[in-house]
C-alpha cells in the first residue's frame, strides 16, 4: 500500500529533475519552506496526517499530546503554505495533506536518518 500511496503522491516527478534545473541563486523562498518544517509539532503533525490520510484537531491533539489550540496553531503555518488544506465537517474541521512533494520530503528525511544510523551501527 506504501508504494501506491508514493506512485499516486508523486507530483514531483513531473517536474525537472535537480541536474536539469538551473543552480540556485536566490534562496529565499527555500529557506522559508524549510523553517516552516523545521519544527518538531509540525513535522508530527504531518507524519500523522500522512499515517491517516485526514483527522480532525482534536484527533491530531490526542495523536501528539498536545491541546488543540496549540495544534491549530501549527495546522494555520502548514496551511498557510498550501501544504494542508481543511474540510467542515459539522463541528470538526479535518486536515489533509495536498502537498506531495513535503509527503515526499518526509520520507526522504526519515530514510537519510535511518540510513546514517544503521551506517553508524555497522
Amino acid at each position: 500500500m506504501a508504494l501506491e500511496k508514493r506512485t499516486e503522491l508523486s507530483a514531483c516527478s513531473l517536474k525537472p529533475s535537480l541536474e536539469d534545473r538551473e543552480l540556485i541563486t536566490e534562496a529565499g523562498a527555500l529557506v522559508a519552506l524549510f523553517k516552516v518544517l523545521a519544527n518538531d509539532t509540525r513535522l508530527r503533525l504531518l507524519h500523522a496526517l500522512a499515517r491517516s490520510g485526514e483527522l480532525c484537531v482534536t484527533e491530531l491533539a490526542a495523536s501528539v499530546g498536545m491541546k488543540p489550540q496549540a495544534v491549530s496553531n501549527q495546522l494555520q503555518r502548514l496551511a498557510d503554505r498550501s501544504i494542508i488544506r481543511a474540510r467542515r465537517d459539522g463541528n470538526n474541521i479535518h486536515y489533509r495533506v495536498v502537498d506531495p512533494c513535503v509527503l515526499s520530503l518526509l520520507e526522504l528525511g526519515l530514510c537519510l536518518i535511518e540510513e546514517a544510523e544503521q551506517q553508524a551501527s555497522g
